[in-house]
């Protein structure tokens, strides 16, 4: 399955758990979204679907 992972082609993602797990080993501070959508964490366990477009994000501290 292909989808959009940070605006980037990714294959071998199949839901948004494994997405985030592609980008970050981060626990903490990480939001994503799909189509636009922005998912709880709770909900990260979501299948994905071919050509879905999904979002990372990871909060940054700095001074």
């Amino acid at each position: 399955m292909k989808i959009q992972l940070n605006g980037r082609a990714h294959d071998g993602a199949t839901t948004v758990a494994d997405a985030v797990a592609a980008v970050t080993e981060a626990r903490r501070g990480i939001a994503a979204a799909v189509n636009g959508e922005v998912v709880p964490k709770s909900e990260w366990d979501r299948p994905l679907a071919d050509g879905d477009a999904v979002e990372i994000l990871t909060a940054t501290q700095g001074g």
